[in-house]
């Protein structure tokens, strides 16, 4: 508790929390990123450049307790596995067995350094 009584929310949570949202963001952007049609409509690319600087911004704030490869591998873990998800469902695009393959090997190496690895300690 701080000095007027409120609790404080131990940092590794808000850093987890600014790196959600940093993800969020940058999905946002990729998904307006297809639709802007090679920065060729207006609104979706000005709405890219809104969500990823959006996106960097809560990661630097993520990265005040989270080292970079931890943050990063996160990042684009979940971003590849989001992405794919949002190409299937928004864009009606398909994956093959070697792609999801591939991407489950990237939520496995994931997975194991969140689980095993002493560099995610903050």
């Amino acid at each position: 508790m701080d000095k007027a009584g409120c609790r404080i929310m131990p940092s590794h949570i808000v850093a987890y929390s600014a790196l959600g949202v940093a993800i969020a963001c940058e999905l946002v952007g990729t998904t307006f990123l297809q639709k802007s049609q090679q920065f060729t409509r207006l609104w979706p690319s000005l709405a890219v450049a809104v969500f990823y600087v959006a996106a960097f911004y809560f990661l630097t704030h993520a990265l005040r307790v989270m080292p970079l490869g931890v943050a990063y591998a996160i990042w684009s873990g979940v971003g590849i596995v989001m992405t794919a998800a949002i190409g299937v469902v928004v864009f009606k695009q398909t994956l093959d067995l070697p792609a999801l393959v591939g991407i489950a090997m990237i939520v496995g190496g994931v997975v194991i350094m969140q689980a095993f690895s002493a560099a995610t300690e903050h």
